[in-house]
């Protein structure tokens, strides 16, 4: 029976660590294989790692291997292309400086005044001589003197400059509302056009069934841009009034606006209106 205290020096570490033990058991059989599985890892790692930094460079060797041979030509240059001049364009003369702005001419204003008429004038008595003036007594009595002559001013100058009467044109107000103007509002295509709109606008069916003639008079304004507003009628029929009113304002053309002095106004117009209506 061998000793079991004699130590034996050619054992392993892991034979000496699962002596007496079950070696079948995975670890020992791990222990003792990992030694030769971790060298073959590094080899295949390695010859992997090689084979991937080596691959571009024998791609390349095979592309130049089967590479075409280049042709070399031989150019050699015989015109010799020249240069185009280069033409400079003159440079444009500075435009000429604006003329000086006129002077306007001033205009005096002369109001026409018609001077009034001067009596004519009196005959003027000269004063005695020295020696009866000497002869006026002194004393505590008041004594009526020589009287002066009355003073009549000159008249004045002629004007050197140009007299030009000006005419003074009343101010336009833009938010008065007129009556009368120089130039009337007018709708386009005259009156007759607008007649023709309203007729043609107007509901007979808001009358209920009333007949004969209906007259009334609308008034609106005719505003600064042609626009109407403030729409008002007056007549005897009240139904016949607030339709003649909605017709009105339905009609959207714009008129032409009634001007003073070239300027635009507001207009105070007048349209009067008479229908038939039959049963």
């Amino acid at each position: 029976m061998a000793n079991e205290n004699t130590y034996n020096s050619n054992l392993t570490l892991d034979e000496i660590v699962f002596e007496h033990r079950n070696k079948e058991y995975g670890a020992y059989d791990l222990r003792s294989s990992y030694p030769r599985l971790l060298t073959r890892s590094f080899l295949i790692g390695t010859a992997f790692f090689v084979l991937a930094v080596a691959t571009p460079f024998i791609v390349m060797k095979i592309k130049q291997m089967n590479a075409d041979e280049e042709t070399k030509v031989e150019a050699n240059l015989v015109d010799v292309l020249q240069e185009d001049k280069i033409i400079e364009q003159p440079e444009e003369a500075p435009p000429p400086p604006p003329p000086p702005p006129k002077e306007e001419e001033k205009i005096e204003v002369i109001q026409n005044v018609v001077p009034e008429p001067v009596k004519a004038p009196k005959i003027e008595t000269p004063p005695p001589p020295i020696s009866r003036q000497l002869e006026t007594t002194t004393g505590l009595q008041n004594q009526e003197g020589i009287k002066a002559p009355a003073y009549t001013p000159p008249p004045p100058p002629p004007s050197t400059g140009k007299a030009v009467t000006a005419e003074v044109k009343p101010q336009v107000s833009d938010t008065q509302i007129y009556t009368e103007v120089e130039q009337n509002a007018e709708f386009p295509g005259g009156i007759n056009a607008f007649r023709n709109k309203f007729q043609n606008n107007f509901d007979g069916s808001a009358m209920n069934g009333d007949e004969g003639t209906v007259k009334a008079e609308i008034i609106f304004v005719v505003e600064r841009d042609g626009s109407i507003t403030d729409v008002k009628a007056s007549g005897s029929n009240s139904d016949f009034n607030a339709e003649a009113v909605r017709t009105i304002k339905s009609i959207k053309n714009k008129w032409t606006p009634a001007k003073i002095n070239g300027q635009s106004v507001r207009l105070r117009f007048r349209f009067p209106v008479s229908m038939n209506f039959e049963g």
